[in-house]
């Protein structure tokens, strides 16, 4: 192998994504300009206004430590107040920020603002570019960002002075952003992949093209997506990252990838910007969100945005690419004051495709404010069970730690009880494999109980065993004489559980100390007897069917009362006598005598093809008839008419049908 190739092979290639931040004007695009030599602002009218009105992409590849190559996809957003829905956009899926703050004008309302909404979406890493270095005054700049950071996220980001002017500091901005993420994981690929559209164009020739920034999983050439909300299946044809023709594209990668087959709009199979690329079978959108949200304890009591926000308040969510109207109802508090955290209800006015652990951020109703931010507890809320015990206990727990595994999956399983394993947690930032981790250490802490396909809620599934056992306990005491419980009378008692579950737990019992014989289901202990009262009952059945063994009596005739029927059925369950259709009863020996000589007469007999649709004779001890009915395995075609035989000269006439 040649030495460069060998040097290749060593190098750990990493995705990030990293958007700008900060107020009008000072100098975000610019800065990106020279630090990859692109001019992110693209619009005739940005170039005349010489402001970011949409958001542009460009890319920046730096050498990281360690024999890193780190390729870095960067998304410029506007800074006027007037876009800034376009830069949550751009800001909502990314790793790092690039928090801008001029020396000229030092810290300003967008600034602020800016800052807000990346701790809203959970940004947690920046770098800190102190721009217009050229100019004096970069120590008090500094300084003011520091102090203005000191209790954020922020708070220990590396600052760096740099001038797009003269390209001083450009080279250590370089460096500290190689630093900063030369230490973070890229982003992770959980097997869910979302792509959130912030781009929609149409190419001659190529047709439909959607761009954004990847998460949660890899998309390839070829493969079957589902645009969401709108839930209709598309194609990818092409898969493109900065102009670079791909197979497939990863987690943390600018992606452009083209869907020949979707128009652009808003019908209901047409795509636009703030829809999402997911896998075929991701869940559904859902126009409800059980969410906690935060108001920030910055906003100062005299701007506008730091009114309280009241329950029954019309609000913007911006999530993703995309922008809902929506109305809160809090769960608890009348009101959300700055510096606090409540747990809501969105009721939006349409569908969301979210995930449980996503962030947003709420504007005001006007969109001049940006009023609070939160993150997604429950994504497919029931607005009827809101204020629920099961609901508050779930949504409390996850908003203590909705990043522990552990207690997502229990409080979602705890919820409903019990549920099927697949669906878990789908709509959420876990993988299928952390999620059946997680599901093995509850099951071990005994929290919760794995049963094939159902997981349950221990003490729930608990209580539902006990209760079952209970009934069947009580059916052997009420009926010994039966051979068990009705599955039918079980499954009635336990109405409020899924086929599925009522399955699970019928194998489970019979997995310990029970059994399951046919439509009953009993103990294993169980011996089916008679009490005294249904004896009488009992012998009186056999001596009538003892006395004409075949010329017998009807169900009907027989069970002529409840005890006679109760004494019927444990006849037949013990097999002292068969039911032969709808109403012959024989007793066991009478049966197997015509058995005998049906076989006899099967085996001896003439033809078959002599014998279709004739008539035979049987020699016999007295008359009897059978409904249309196979007699036995040997004569499972040979079908008996409705036809009475008389044995007046002590023969049996029967007509058989051979059927083909």
């Amino acid at each position: 192998m040649r030495r460069d190739s060998l040097i290749l092979a060593l190098v750990t290639e990493k995705n990030f994504i990293l958007a700008t931040a900060g107020h009008v004007d000072h100098g975000k695009s610019a800065l990106v300009k020279a630090l990859t030599g692109t001019d992110p602002d693209r619009l005739p009218e940005e170039k005349a206004r010489k402001i970011t009105i949409e958001l542009g992409f460009t890319q920046l590849i730096l050498d990281g430590l360690n024999e890193q190559r780190l390729h870095i996809g960067i998304v410029d957003v506007p800074g006027h107040e007037d876009f800034v829905r376009n830069m949550i956009a751009g800001a909502g899926s990314i790793d790092l920020a690039l928090f801008v703050v001029a020396v000229d004008d030092g810290w300003m309302p967008q600034t602020e603002e800016h800052l807000q909404i990346l701790n809203y979406l959970g940004v947690e890493r920046a770098v800190i570019a102190v721009t217009k270095s050229d100019l004096s005054g970069v120590e008090k700049t500094t300084a003011q960002a520091r102090e203005q950071l000191h209790d954020t996220a922020f708070a220990r980001s590396l600052i760096v002075p740099v001038s797009a002017r003269d390209q001083k500091g450009i080279e250590n901005l370089k460096r500290a952003l190689a630093s900063e993420l030369s230490g973070m994981q890229p982003q992770r690929d959980i097997g869910k992949p979302r792509l959130f559209i912030d781009r929609a164009f149409t190419l001659r020739g190529i047709g439909t093209v959607v761009t954004g920034t990847l998460t949660g999983g890899e998309l390839r050439r070829g493969q079957n997506v589902v645009v969401q909300p709108q839930n209709f299946e598309a194609r990818i044809r092409s898969i493109q990252s900065h102009g670079c023709e791909l197979e497939s594209a990863k987690p943390g990668m600018r992606t452009a990838i083209n869907l020949p087959d979707v128009a652009i709009g808003a019908g209901p199979e047409q795509i636009k910007r703030g829809h999402v690329i997911t896998s075929v079978d991701p869940g559904w959108s859902s126009s409800t969100l059980d969410v906690l949200l935060e108001k920030s304890p910055r906003l100062d009591r005299k701007d506008p945005a730091a009114r309280p926000l009241k329950n029954g308040s019309s609000v913007y969510v911006h999530h993703g690419t995309a922008r809902f109207s929506a109305t809160i109802a809090l769960l608890e508090e009348c009101a959300l004051e700055p510096g606090k955290e409540a747990i809501a209800q969105l009721k939006l006015a349409s569908p969301i495709f979210a995930f449980l652990g996503d962030h947003f951020v709420l504007r005001d109703a006007s969109e001049q404010h940006t009023i609070a931010g939160g993150l997604v507890l429950d994504p497919d809320a029931n607005r009827e069970t809101f204020r629920s015990a099961a609901q508050r206990k779930l949504l409390s727990e996850r908003a203590h730690a909705p990043g522990d595994v552990d207690l997502c999956v229990r409080s979602e399983i705890a919820r409903s009880g019990f549920m099927q394993r697949e669906p878990l947690l789908r709509k959420s930032r876990f993988s299928d494999d952390q999620i059946a981790e997680a599901s093995l250490r509850l099951q071990r802490r005994n929290e919760i109980v794995i049963r094939g396909d159902i997981a349950a809620d221990a003490q729930t599934w608990q209580t539902l065993r006990a209760r079952a056992i209970a009934f069947i306990d009580n059916a052997h005491k009420k009926n010994p004489e039966r051979a068990g419980l009705d599955l039918k009378e079980l499954r009635a008692a336990q109405r409020d559980q899924t086929p599925e579950v009522f399955e699970t737990l019928i194998s489970d019992l019979c997995a310990d100390d029970f059994v399951r014989k046919g439509p009953v289901i009993a103990r294993l202990s169980h011996r089916p007897a008679l009490p005294p009262d249904l004896q009488l009952a009992a012998t009186k059945i056999r001596e009538a069917l003892s006395k004409k063994p075949f010329d017998p009596l009807s169900r009907k005739e027989i069970a002529l009362n409840p005890h006679a029927g109760q004494a019927l059925r444990f006849l037949v369950e013990q097999g002292e006598i068969v039911e032969v259709g709808q109403n012959v009863i024989l007793l066991r020996e009478s049966f197997k005598c015509k058995t005998r000589s049906l076989h006899s007469f099967r085996s001896g007999g003439p033809q078959r093809s002599a014998i279709c649709d004739k008539s035979c004779e049987l020699h016999a001890a007295s008359s009897f008839h059978f409904s249309s009915i196979s007699i036995v395995p040997g004569l499972q075609n040979a079908t008996v008419t409705n036809e009475r035989c008389t044995s007046a000269s002590s023969k049996i006439r029967l007509k058989m049908n051979l059927l083909n």
